[in-house]
């Protein structure tokens, strides 16, 4: 059955054939968290929802779960990441697929579970499948200036 969250829709069946397990597990943490955005559903009852259907393994639901409520947890400080960088754009203004997309990403740079590069690339590639034509690049934007940030406030730290 395929997911539909607001004009977002992937099949499980298409996600398990082009996806790797990783950027699977990413793209539905980034529906469930588009689903709770958008719908204000409780995320455990959305994820458990999304994935009832998938084969994933044990560990990857994990990852999906940590994701979606690490990024719910911190939410005030990675909304307020966004606002810094991308200050043209209020964040209800954003596209809900983008300001979601950079909330995982975001997670993933603070918290130091993914190595950056690869969190700004999945999060490029995210943007490439669910967001617009100007998604990627904007994503790209917001997250290396984020990046570069952190990796400055790290150096003045030392």
């Amino acid at each position: 059955m395929p997911i539909v969250l607001c004009d977002i829709s992937l099949s499980n069946s298409a996600m398990k054939t082009s996806l790797p397990i990783r950027r699977e597990a990413r793209a539905l943490a980034l529906q469930t968290l588009f689903e709770v955005d958008c719908t204000h559903h409780n995320p455990m009852e959305s994820l458990a929802r999304l994935t009832e259907d998938s084969s994933l393994p044990d560990e990857t639901i994990n990852f999906i779960r940590e994701l979606v409520l690490k990024v719910q947890e911190n939410g005030g400080a990675i909304d307020a990441l966004i606002q810094r960088f991308a200050p043209a754009w209020p964040l209800q203004q954003l596209s809900i697929v983008d300001r979601n997309i950079l909330r995982l990403a975001i997670y993933e740079l603070i918290s130091e579970i993914t190595p950056a590069k690869v969190a700004i690339n999945e999060a490029v590639e995210l943007a490439k499948v669910f967001g617009s034509d100007s998604s990627p690049k904007f994503i790209n934007g917001v997250l290396g200036s984020v990046y570069a940030d952190l990796v400055n406030q790290k150096q003045k730290t030392k």
